[in-house]
């Protein structure tokens, strides 16, 4: 009955929902700029007037790049059309895995899109190797769902070709080392039936990423990490969806060739 009532309800976020979870997730980042903001403005006043306007401009510069980056951030999660996940409307699975990193935010959208599907959701987060303080806050606020499966990126317990649709929704990034990504994506692989796909939506470490998130964007992989890490795995692009300039879905399915 449980089961029942929740699929029937609906799934909603609030309106800011997606921005206030980052400054949570972050707030070290948004503590810390605080600081030397205050810090540097309490030193002008003892700098010569030539060194007060060069430093008033780097605050300046940095107090915009930190708001471009959360009203970004507030178009991505909070307006458009990112978790609607349009990419999956001609979809009829029956048996759905869900690739989460601590944090799951959609597998109760999913429950309701795909009624008849069996929605799994593995959680590969390892505290050793995923050491972002962002991902231990996000864990306690939105603890695991009841039925999530610990898994670990070289092995997922799950028989070959088990599932007919599998989901990494702004997760694999957190996998940094090359081999262990390409390893878990190998596991992917083995676990999804031929013909079906396998879809994987990132921010991609690039030119629209660098100018709203500056540095930040280095915890992306790039277009071409992505790709190598799809080919050496036995996957195969089939088609990239793009959700605003800053996010990725990619869609993906087995090499036929790959032996």
């Amino acid at each position: 009955m449980e089961k029942g009532n929740r699929r029937n309800m609906e799934v909603t976020r609030s309106p800011f929902q997606g921005v206030k979870n980052i400054v949570e997730f972050n707030r070290h980042f948004y503590i810390s700029s605080g600081f030397i903001i205050l810090i540097v403005l309490s030193a002008l006043f003892f700098l010569p007037a030539f060194w007060q306007k060069v430093m008033a401009t780097i605050m300046s510069v940095f107090i915009l790049q930190n708001l471009i980056s959360l009203v970004a951030s507030h178009y991505i999660y909070d307006r458009s059309d990112l978790y609607k996940m349009e990419w999956l409307e001609k979809l009829r699975p029956q048996k759905i895995l869900l690739v989460t990193a601590g944090f799951d935010e959609t597998s109760d959208w999913l429950t309701q899109r795909f009624p008849a599907a069996e929605v799994v959701v593995c959680d590969f987060y390892n505290p050793q190797k995923h050491t972002e303080i962002s991902i231990e806050r996000a864990r306690k606020k939105y603890p695991s769902k009841p039925g999530t499966v610990s898994v670990k990126t070289s092995e997922i317990p799950f028989a070959n070709e088990t599932f007919d649709l599998v989901i990494a929704f702004l997760s694999a990034h957190e996998i940094r080392e090359d081999k262990e990504r390409i390893t878990f994506f190998r596991e992917l692989n083995r676990v999804l039936k031929p013909e079906c796909f396998s879809f994987v939506t990132e921010h991609i470490r690039d030119g629209s990423n660098f100018l709203v998130y500056n540095i930040g964007a280095f915890h992306f992989h790039s277009r071409q990490t992505w790709f190598r890490t799809f080919v050496e795995s036995g996957f195969q692009m089939y088609r990239e969806y793009k959700i605003t300039p800053f996010v990725s879905t990619f869609m993906i399915n087995k090499n036929d060739n790959t032996a």
